[in-house]
């Protein structure tokens, strides 16, 4: 694999809808620019997880075919039903897009090509905020912190102001917020009963970083997910420090685990020792593991 491939993971926010999940499937990999290795659809989370890869400039012009689509086809704008939403705050209907870079000498690369796209994105008429790496000003957190409509307030209050595209909030598409980086893992625990989501919070809230018992580059949530199952959803930001398994026995040193779930791919590494009695939902290395995929 060339040192200058990189991924791209956008976010939508639509998981239910199976033909506009395609159709914009089918918009990202348009013209044949960019690889689509898999896909996420998330009911609960109302929101798909797209991973492509792609070189330098193919890559940003197929996140803007598939952000055209996005931003004709969702609407989260203020009216949206209560049951529409997910569990997840969202700010935008193209959510986030995070450029990937897999060795740090593309991480130059990742952040160009992250720079066009959200130029590009900007000029669909979406307002685009940087963060992570690229960041000025607010993080990822506090920009998606009360999901578009507490957005929307800051932008208005003069608290946040966009990087790209116009200075206001889009009134059915939202905002995008793009950035680049490394490889993360996004990865779901699902507690067995009785626990309840109220514990899913508890732990999350001591085991993400900064809490009493937190792993370092761990941000986790506590949400409920088929009604009354509750789920520890988390962003493992540095997988090879903290392997799944290290978070797993975290959450296991408070309650049983039922299944883990893995959202898009993982490095190998970070599913080393991982515990064969603990099943990882829809899981196959073929698609999952980032090597893998990428034919490494």
């Amino acid at each position: 694999m060339p040192a200058q491939t990189l991924l791209a993971v956008p976010n939508v926010s639509e998981g239910r809808r199976r033909d506009m999940i395609e159709e914009i499937g089918e918009a990202f990999t348009a013209g044949g620019r960019a690889r689509l290795l898999d896909v996420h659809a998330d009911a609960d989370h109302h929101r798909s997880v797209y991973t492509l890869s792609g070189g330098p400039s193919t890559l940003s012009m197929s996140l803007v075919t598939g952000a055209k689509v996005a931003i004709e086809r969702i609407d989260v704008g203020e009216e949206r039903e209560a049951a529409q939403v997910g569990q997840h705050p969202h700010v935008g209907a193209l959510d986030v897009v995070p450029i990937v870079y897999l060795d740090a000498r593309a991480r130059g690369t990742a952040c160009a090509e992250a720079l066009i796209a959200a130029d590009e994105i900007g000029r669909l008429g979406v307002p685009v905020f940087l963060y992570g790496e690229l960041a000025q000003g607010l993080t990822r957190a506090e920009l998606r912190r009360g999901g578009v409509a507490g957005l929307a307030s800051r932008v208005a209050a003069g608290q946040a102001r966009p990087d790209f595209g116009p200075a206001h909030i889009h009134p059915t598409a939202g905002a995008t917020l793009v950035a680049a980086r490394e490889p993360l893992v996004a990865f779901n625990l699902e507690l067995a009963m009785p626990a309840t989501v109220a514990d899913a919070r508890r732990i999350a809230a001591l085991i993400r970083e900064g809490g009493v018992q937190g792993l370092e580059g761990v941000r986790a949530i506590g949400v409920g997910v088929r009604g009354s199952v509750a789920q520890v959803s988390m962003n493992v930001e540095r997988p090879l420090e903290t392997p799944l398994r290290a978070v797993l026995d975290a959450v296991r040193k408070h309650v049983e685990v039922r299944c883990a779930e893995i959202v898009g791919l993982a490095p190998k590494a970070s599913l080393e020792d991982f515990p064969r009695d603990v099943p990882i939902r829809g899981f196959d290395p073929k698609r999952h593991v980032l090597e893998n995929a990428l034919g490494l």
